[in-house]
């Protein structure tokens, strides 16, 4: 399989964009993250080449809308994923996830039927390809705490607060 790979700045690091050549996202994570978006391509699709090339413009547009504010800019985002019918499942669930607002593993699990799968839904939050528009940084454990982010922590909470201020 043979993808673009772009870079794009944003408020909390240069993110990396992975497009194919429909122009759909297939994978977002943080350009100091690429290891990790590297091995999420690899388990997703086995061979993957990655050669540089501009990301779709309006793709670049939305972003930096959402990051200027306009959270519902992200929304209609074409995401193209692999992964089991579980973790697509997942992965829509997070995008069902308002902006502003946050929920637990054991919540997703319940809303997908599955109220005893919340550590299975907690792997397919881990390794979601496309951070922020499927926005597995809305999840938080069961007792509200920030839990683990392939981003950092710190990132989560700042995606968190920039939600939260722009909701509404």
């Amino acid at each position: 399989m043979r993808l673009q790979l772009d870079q794009h700045p944003s408020p909390i690091g240069a993110i990396l964009l992975v497009t194919d050549e429909a122009g759909a996202l297939r994978a977002l994570d943080f350009a100091d993250c690429e290891q990790r978006l590297r091995q999420l391509l690899r388990q997703q699709y086995g061979a993957v080449t990655l050669v540089d090339g501009a990301a779709p413009g309006p793709l670049t547009r939305t972003l930096t809308a959402y990051f200027d504010g306009d959270l519902r800019a992200i929304k209609p985002v074409a995401v193209a994923t692999a992964g089991t019918a579980f973790q697509r499942d997942v992965w829509a669930a997070l995008r069902a996830i308002p902006a502003g607002t946050t929920t637990s593993y054991g919540q997703l699990a319940a809303r997908l039927g599955r109220p005893k799968a919340s550590r299975a839904v907690g792997l397919a939050n881990g390794t979601n390809p496309v951070a922020i528009v499927v926005p597995c940084h809305r999840v938080i454990g069961a007792d509200g705490a920030l839990t683990g982010y392939g981003g950092g922590l710190a990132r989560k909470r700042w995606l968190l607060d920039h939600e939260r201020r722009h909701a509404g």
